[in-house]
This record gives structure tokens, C-alpha cells and sequence, in this order.
């Protein structure tokens, strides 16, 4: 059994991560840190952990020594404080977005605050399994993607890879379920402003950018973000232009053949029924991203549909599949949920 700790377990992401743990064989959680919870149980924040465990919040000072540390602070927070957690376990897993870019240049450019421990950045491998398997199996440090690079970047891959599309056209919008934004009440997550709304908050410079163009290689992607009434979940529809005309069929062999063997990707294409695309609601709580699309037989445009759970494929799954890879397991060890219907 392997010994793991969760650094900021009391946010949704944290949450999500301790119930994953449980989850999987091979791991133990021995520590889960809060200093605003200290001494409190983990069900004072996550209900749905009522007799599962008795561990207690502790705080991040009082850390012990284990084998995986998975990091869930909030941004900003990771970097000043690396060289001190690395030297409690031989593993990091940071779920923020402290270190996904190898670039400091590309980091200064999409975030407010300048990056402040840039000797760490190319220390960490990105933890996208279907594009950094290989990189994973010997990876100490690992960065978690964010949950719209997730499903943009899986959505899109196909044909950045085989350079079949119009890069500098690529359009995405991403529907957005509030726990996206965190634990922490705000204005936008008072019920009286989020009750039915459909809101766009992030039209343009969504900093989540930044990851797309690392992991497409490219230099531009036309990204907005929408927030919606659902609590889990990211719908993402992209709008790319073929080069030349490809038949259905073929893009059809072009998913099968990138994602044919890969555990946690399912290509959605139904020719009847209200669940024919891929739909969030479908992979609540999975670690699977479901993938779709349509080819709009008047132009040379293809529309593609990528869902996920924000809070596991886009997250704390994501961690554990890629822990998995790093410690030779079956990827999908502690990942079998299938999901519920209806719900």
C-alpha cells in the first residue's frame, strides 16, 4: 500500500480526490490538511464521507512524511512553497495550475501575477495521460491539466496531430456547472443569480489558454466560456474548418485510430435518441471523456462535442489515472464508476 496525504482537502477538488482514494486498492490516506478546518472531520465538509472515515483536517505545518502527496491549493499557492512539500514525499501531484506550463514566457503572458519559482516548472511533467503516458511512467512531479484544456485539447487532438484543419480558425465554447468555480461563495454563486442562468463570464483571455496552446503546439484558439445551471460538468463544441474534405467515415477512423485503446476516452455517435452526442450529465462523477461530433455537409466545417466531470476527468480522476501510469498500475485502478442514469 502506498502511503498518500492531500494538501487542501476541503474544496470540491478535494473532496472528489479523498473519495478516489478510498476508492483505489493500493492507496492508504493517512493525512487530509485544512487550516480553516483543523481538528474537524473530513464529513464536516464532504457529507458524503459520513462513516466512511474518521480522519480529521489537519494543518498543512503539521505534514508527515508519505510516499504521494497530491496538492489541491488554490492558485498561486503551490509555487511558493514546493521545495519545502517535495521534501515530504517522493511523489507531487499539484492539482493547481501552478506548474502545467513549461514556459515562462507563456505563463507571464495568460496570468495576472508573474510565475515566482520558474526553476520549477520544467520539473513537472503535464499529466495528460492519452498525449504524456510515456513521460508519466518516470514523472516525480506531476501537474494535473485544467478541465477545459482537458476537453478541448482531447476534442481537438486528432487533427492538430495530423494537421488536417485551419489552426488559426479553431473556435471553442465551453459550457461551465458552478463547481468549476470553486467552494467559496461569491455573487455570481448566490442562488438568486445563478438560478437559471446562462451567463458569459470569460468571452475572451480565459487564462486556460495558456494549455491549450502548449498541448496543440499552436498559436491561437478562439476560446469563450459560458456559465450554466449544472453543478458537475463541461460541455465543450469546437468549430474547425477542414483543409481538404474528409468523409464522416474517415474522421470516424481518425478518432478510432488516436483514441481506439485509450481506457477513459469514448466516442459518442448515436443516430437516434436525446443522448446521440455527448452529454456532462452522462459522465457525472466518471472519469471518462466522452467525444462526438457532426460534419456539416454544406461547408468544410466540423463540429466537435467533448464531455467531462470538471471535478474528476477534469481533475482529481485525472490525478489518479496518472498516478496509476507512474506506479505501473491499470489506469483505470479506483476509476470504474460508471456513472449513474438517470440522475
Amino acid at each position: 500500500m502506498k502511503r498518500v496525504s492531500i494538501i487542501g482537502g476541503s474544496g470540491y477538488i478535494g473532496g472528489d480526490l479523498v473519495r478516489l482514494v478510498f476508492a483505489h486498492p493500493q492507496l492508504e490516506l493517512v493525512q487530509v490538511t485544512s487550516e480553516r478546518l483543523q481538528k474537524k472531520p473530513l464529513a464536516s465538509s464532504h457529507p458524503n464521507l459520513r462513516s466512511i472515515t474518521n480522519l480529521k483536517y489537519t494543518s498543512i505545518d503539521n505534514l508527515q512524511e508519505v510516499d504521494i502527496l497530491f496538492i489541491a491549493l488554490p492558485h498561486g499557492m503551490t509555487m511558493s512553497r514546493i521545495e519545502e512539500l517535495a521534501s515530504k514525499a517522493e511523489i507531487i501531484i499539484d492539482l493547481s495550475e501552478d506548474f502545467r506550463l513549461q514556459s515562462e514566457e507563456l505563463y507571464n503572458r495568460w496570468h495576472d501575477e508573474p510565475h515566482t519559482n520558474t526553476e520549477w516548472l520544467k520539473k513537472f511533467t503535464y499529466g495528460l495521460p492519452e498525449l504524456h503516458r510515456e513521460e508519466l511512467q518516470t514523472a516525480n512531479y506531476i501537474a494535473v491539466p485544467g478541465c477545459n484544456p482537458t476537453a478541448t485539447v482531447l476534442a481537438l487532438y486528432p487533427f492538430y496531430k495530423n494537421n488536417l484543419i485551419e489552426k488559426d480558425q479553431t473556435v471553442v465554447e465551453a459550457k461551465i456547472s458552478s463547481a468549476a468555480a470553486g467552494n467559496k461563495p461569491s455573487l455570481g454563486s448566490h442562488h438568486p443569480e445563478r438560478r437559471g442562468a446562462v451567463r458569459s463570464y470569460r468571452p475572451t483571455k480565459h487564462r486556460h489558454i495558456s494549455e491549450m496552446l502548449q498541448e496543440l503546439e499552436t498559436e491561437t484558439i478562439h476560446f469563450s466560456a459560458t456559465s450554466i445551471e449544472m453543478v458537475r460538468g463541461i460541455l465543450i463544441t469546437a468549430h474547425v474548418f477542414l483543409k481538404e474534405d474528409l468523409s464522416e467515415k474517415e474522421i470516424w477512423k481518425l478518432y478510432r485510430e488516436t483514441y481506439g485503446d485509450e481506457p477513459s476516452i469514448r466516442i459518442v455517435k448515436e443516430r437516434s435518441g436525446i443522448y446521440r452526442y455527448p452529454e456532462p450529465k452522462i459522465v457525472q462523477g466518471t472519469n471518462f471523456c466522452d467525444i462526438g461530433f457532426e460534419k456539416d455537409e454544406a461547408s468544410n466545417r466540423i463540429v466537435i462535442m467533448s464531455a467531462i466531470d470538471n471535478l474528476t476527468r477534469g481533475s482529481a480522476g485525472q490525478a489518479i489515472q496518472a498516478l496509476n501510469i507512474r506506479l505501473g498500475f491499470d489506469e483505470t485502478t479506483g476509476l470504474t464508476f460508471s456513472g449513474l442514469h438517470p440522475v
